[in-house]
């Protein structure tokens, strides 16, 4: 094995795991949303939905169904850019700019818990906190995940 053969191999690898990662959590979150259309006005209740669109799935729950769906899709192409850039599916168009634009969403979601906290602090729950959490380190993990995996391509 020719040094720095295997430094290389734990770079792809560790930026794979992190991007995988990222498109696992985004997959989730898809089909949890999902579950709001299948459950109800309870379930976007639950997980923490505008009250107008909880409001919505009452009065007009096609349209909520929308919407819903809408929002599923951008963490489905989430997770396919963040496969894509594990190098588990072909390699998408456009996949820097979407990994950058990818982190950084999930990286200001994720700190801007902690403004809306204090400004919000009756609908502070220990599910919103973690979910702040996980999307900060998502946000990281999808660029630092892409940029591993960038400098193990581009070396000889």
């Amino acid at each position: 094995m020719i040094k720095g053969t295997s430094l290389k191999m734990k770079k792809n690898s560790s930026g794979a795991i992190l991007l995988i990662s990222v498109a696992v959590l985004a997959l989730f979150t898809a089909l949890s949303h999902m579950s709001c259309i299948m459950l109800g006005p309870e379930c976007y209740r639950a997980q923490m939905a505008p009250e107008a669109l909880i409001e919505l799935s009452k009065s007009a729950p096609w349209r909520a169904a929308l919407e819903t769906t809408l929002v599923s899709l951008l963490f489905v192409a989430t997770a396919i850019f963040c496969l894509s850039g594990a190098g588990v599916i072909r390699k998408m168009p456009m996949l820097k700019p979407a990994i950058i634009t990818i982190s950084v969403i999930c990286t200001l979601r994720g700190i801007a818990t902690l403004p809306l906290s204090m400004l919000f602090p009756e609908q502070v729950t220990a599910f919103s906190i973690i979910a702040g959490i996980l999307w900060f380190f998502a946000g990281v993990s999808c660029f630092s995940g892409y940029r591993l995996m960038s400098i193990k391509n581009s070396t000889p």
